[in-house]
């Protein structure tokens, strides 16, 4: 006999395929949502419906958004020569609330990994090189992470775009507040190789 009813183990199976949400938090979640009144949860529909009518692809950067372009790329105080290569939107946001560039941004939405059949066109590489040459781009920051794929990204956009404009490296190494004698050997070299040299101002 099936306990459970037939639309709260559907809504379970739904939540739970969701990154990182393994079956218990889907049920949990799955429960709070039918305790609550019935107001909350077609809200929650509504918006869910909403995301795909309401939302696209900026198709200058390739943010999500409800405008083309998007706010970012229609903000004339940014610097429109220098451009931040992300892996995802996730990444974006994360460098937007340091408020420490002044930049436009480039969205991959993805990493080279051969091994899942994700090849340079299957990401925003060659929208990129567009970007740059009819830009006139003075900078590109590339902001991957330090992962294998990220790592691959990096090198091979760093061949792409050699001789196209100057290519940066989001510098990678040490955490604030982190002891250095805790920090693995791979975090380590990559802090020495990063590492930023201060002008003495009293010189």
């Amino acid at each position: 006999m099936e306990i459970m009813p037939a639309p709260l183990g559907r809504l379970i199976a739904d939540l739970g395929r969701l990154p990182g949400v393994g079956s218990k938090t889907a049920s949990r979640l799955a429960m709070h949502i039918l305790r609550r009144p019935a107001s909350e949860a077609r809200a929650l529909a509504a918006d869910l419906m909403d995301l795909h009518a309401a939302i696209r692809l900026c198709g200058t950067c390739f943010a999500f958004s409800e405008d083309d372009p998007c706010q970012v790329c229609c903000d004339s105080r940014r610097d429109r020569r220098l451009i931040c290569v992300v892996e995802g939107i996730d990444d974006l946001l994360a460098i937007e609330k340091t408020s420490s560039f002044k930049g436009l941004y480039h969205v991959l939405h993805g990493v080279l990994s051969p091994m899942d059949g994700i090849g340079p066109s299957e990401i925003k590489i060659d929208a990129l090189i567009g970007r740059i040459k009819k830009d006139s781009v003075r900078e590109v920051l590339i902001a991957t992470s330090s992962t294998v794929p990220g790592e691959a990204t990096a090198s091979y956009l760093f061949e792409r775009l050699k001789g196209l404009t100057t290519v940066s490296r989001l510098a990678c190494g040490i955490p604030m507040g982190m002891d250095i004698k805790y920090a693995d050997e791979h975090t380590l070299a990559r802090a020495i190789e990063a590492r930023a040299y201060e002008r003495n101002q009293s010189l």
